[in-house]
């Protein structure tokens, strides 16, 4: 298929070239999120629920050296943040990677990669929607669990409804409260880790490689912790189109992309250092639930229900943001005419009325599944957008080793974010990330997901290529091309 020629609904050669710059966000989205709504957006896009309740079984996969399968898949996410913030901060949009795939390599990769994005984040909303009506429901056991998941998805419709400020104040304190609990989580363990609290004494490392070494199950599973660890990166994305919505996306999207170093440093290596460090990875109260067994191994009272109300924040926050990034992608494709175009409209409060109520449809319906055919239906929905993660990241790579020079060439002068070492490092990157998806076909727990995942991904690509010979897309009068450099 390869690229074709911008169009104007693909991503503009210098950020909507003649109507306006490039911190002015898509027609009709308004810039409602301030920089601390991006900046927490940033920072707590990278701690989802599975940081809180999924690393046990990273854990018991791996032992400690769980540690090496967080750093390499903590390198992968660096890198093709870096590379999607060199595309975001030239040219912002809220379709962001899969506009760029539509310009670099073809409408059939921005549609494909774009509505399997939706269909990751739709998904999502049923997990999160489902987790948060387990623990509400564990409070007040007199609402049914049904009842509670049906609340949650409307207060949240709701405030993404109003407007996106409303969105960004949620997300604000969400993501506050993910922030504060891990920090204190980790000073808190630091200090015992050294043997500081009073009936305490130094662990040293006798945790790390006093149960069968430090990799007690050999090399190989670091890799089968990274398949474990990958999905719970998902999310460091979203303030590259969150950003489009801002006053200034460039100056947000380069803090976010210099920033992502130390925050899956601290959050996700650190908070699991302490875990390993104090208690044994073959403990089963670790393999459950490892940061509620650190803090009751320091006698914390009332940890349950702290870790209950910090996981429903997580929860709720990924949900808030899941439906946010669903319905923007979908406003994106709407756009670019590879959705229905009502998803492309606005309500008075500037947000994409129908792309949300669509998105949050297909939510509710999964959510039902997870009730009436959870080993069935449900249990299909959740393996065929297992891989989602590792594929948007190769049409990252890929997209950027062609945008970059799109950049050099349109629009040198924005080229503000640059990553490191290209092309070389473009070319490791991608060719790491297809080792893993290899490796998950060759892994037995792994391999249903991919399978199931390139059969989802397959079917939206056909689709996409019926569409693109069916509906073309019309391609701007040379003039108006040509005018487009003068007016940016």
């Amino acid at each position: 298929m390869g690229a074709h020629p911008p169009t104007p609904h693909a991503v503009p050669a210098a950020g909507e070239p003649g109507n306006g710059s490039a911190n002015r966000p898509p027609a009709g989205l308004q810039a409602g999120l301030k920089n601390r709504h991006l900046s927490m957006i940033a920072i707590g896009g990278v701690i989802g629920a599975g940081l809180f309740v999924g690393s046990g079984a990273g854990i018991n996969a791996a032992g400690p050296g769980i540690l090496l399968s967080y750093a390499l898949t903590g390198l992968l996410v660096v890198l093709v943040m870096r590379m999607l913030g060199e595309m975001a901060a030239a040219s912002p949009t809220s379709g962001s990677f899969s506009a760029y795939a539509d310009r670099a390599l073809g409408r059939w990769a921005g549609f494909t990669i774009g509505w399997l994005y939706w269909f990751f984040w739709s998904v999502v909303l049923a997990v999160e929607a489902t987790a948060a009506a387990s623990i509400l429901t564990g409070w007040i056991p007199a609402v049914p669990q049904w009842a509670w998941a049906l609340l949650v998805m409307i207060v949240l419709t709701g405030t993404n409804l109003v407007s996106v400020s409303s969105f960004g104040e949620f997300e604000f304190w969400f993501a506050g409260i993910k922030v504060v609990a891990i920090v204190i989580f980790i000073v808190v363990g630091a200090l015992a880790v050294f043997g500081l609290p009073p009936g305490h004494h130094a662990v040293g490392t006798a945790n790390l490689i006093g149960h069968g070494g430090f990799l007690p199950k050999g090399p190989g599973a670091i890799l089968s912790g990274m398949l474990l660890v990958v999905f719970s990166f998902m999310g460091s994305e979203i303030v590259t189109l969150a950003a489009s919505e801002s006053p200034n996306p460039v100056v947000a999207v380069r803090k976010a992309v210099n920033s992502v170093i130390w925050r899956i440093a601290l959050f996700y290596i650190g908070s699991i250092a302490v875990i390993v460090t104090l208690l044994p990875w073959d403990s089963p109260e670790v393999a459950k639930s490892p940061y509620v067994a650190v803090l009751k191994s320091l006698h914390i009272p009332y940890v349950d229900v702290v870790m209950d109300v910090v996981v429903l924040t997580a929860v709720l926050s990924c949900l808030n943001s899941g439906l946010y990034t669903a319905s923007r992608m979908a406003f994106s494709l709407g756009e670019r005419g590879d959705a229905p175009k009502s998803f492309a409209t606005v309500n008075k409060g500037g947000v994409p009325a129908v792309a949300i109520w669509a998105s949050v449809a297909f939510g509710f319906i999964a959510t039902i599944f997870s009730y009436t055919s959870k080993d069935t239906i449900f249990q299909f929905l959740l393996n065929s957008s297992g891989a989602v993660a590792l594929f948007v990241w190769l049409v990252i790579c890929v997209s950027q080793l062609r945008m970059r020079r799109i950049i050099e060439r349109e629009m040198p002068e924005r080229l503000t974010v640059r990553m490191w070492l290209y092309p070389w490092l473009t070319y490791a990157t991608i060719a790491l990330i297809v080792f893993v998806v290899g490796y998950m076909f060759y892994d037995e727990n792994g391999r249903e997901q991919m399978v199931l995942s390139v059969v989802a991904a397959v079917v939206v690509l056909v689709a996409g290529l019926v569409l693109q010979k069916r509906r073309p897309r019309e391609v701007p009068e040379p003039a108006a091309a040509a005018k487009a450099p003068e007016n940016a």
